[in-house]
């Protein structure tokens, strides 16, 4: 009796099992209980005087900053215009990456060519760029756009290209013995077999690419939710700052999880 519930016991599923698997619902309370008890300690450690509450106002008064900073301030117009360059820019970095990077993975003399180039750019920090931006595009919305175009672009290419290269060799050849030429094979076999994983890449980049939209935004900007950040740093409003930041955050975490969600509809087969 003791050696069947024993093993009875080791087959009911665990939390803590390695790779195991959580349902939705647990994966959502888990989520949500563990942001609350991170915020209700964030409380706690503001309104407790350990920390100044200037470099650290409490999540009720940063909530109220944000309140406040709708109903006067415009901050869903700033968010608005933040998410349309944030997209234009994607956009524009994806619909060249994808091609590009096909072509690097598909043609040695093409990834020759191309990859010490886009390696070496990659590595350089953005904000070093910003002079050079300024003086190629002015202080317009060419240079704003550039700047989140360059963090994104040349990260999602290399990325693209690595999709390709996972794609089995035994696909292509079946392909070709099949009576495929070299444009149906990469559109039928290669790309549809690489598109799962190209879809997360976008996903992840895309969240790259909000991270530049305060560099972009600081240069002679006038809207956005960088530009607003940027005005509340220089008269240390800190629960404003806090506040953009999390209206940053907030727009990421809805489109990350909208994008999961048509992920695992599209592919429903992985």
């Amino acid at each position: 009796m003791v050696t069947t519930r024993r093993a009875v016991n080791r087959n009911q599923p665990s939390i803590w099992a390695f790779r195991g698997a959580l349902s939705r619902r647990a994966q959502i309370g888990i989520g949500v209980g563990t942001s609350v008890a991170l915020l209700l300690i964030w409380e706690a450690v503001a309104r407790s005087g350990l920390v100044n509450t200037t470099f650290l106002p409490s999540p009720t008064t940063v909530l109220g900053a944000l309140l406040t900073m709708i109903q006067k301030q415009s901050l869903l117009w700033h968010a608005g215009v933040s998410t349309l360059r944030v997209w234009i820019a994607f956009t524009l970095a994806a619909v060249m990456a994808i091609p590009i990077g096909i072509m690097m993975s598909s043609y040695r003399v093409v990834g020759a060519a191309l990859e010490p180039i886009i390696d070496f750019i990659r590595y350089l920090p953005v904000p070093a760029l910003v002079p050079l931006s300024i003086i190629w595009f002015g202080v317009g919305e060419n240079t704003k756009l550039y700047l989140l175009w360059l963090g994104t672009f040349f990260q999602l290419v290399l990325l693209v290209a690595d999709d390709m290269r996972r794609v089995p060799q035994e696909y292509i050849e079946i392909a070709h013995t099949l009576g495929a030429n070299t444009r149906q094979t990469l559109r039928d076999v290669a790309f549809r077999a690489m598109l799962p994983g190209l879809v997360d890449n976008l996903r992840i980049t895309l969240g790259w690419c909000w991270t530049y939209l305060i560099i972009a935004e600081i240069v002679a900007a006038d809207s956005g939710i960088g530009f607003v950040i940027w005005t509340a740093r220089r008269y240390m409003k800190t629960p404003e700052v806090m506040a953009g930041v999390v209206v940053i955050g907030v727009i990421g975490l809805v489109t990350d999880q909208l994008l999961r969600a048509l992920h695992r509809r599209a592919f429903r087969y992985l």
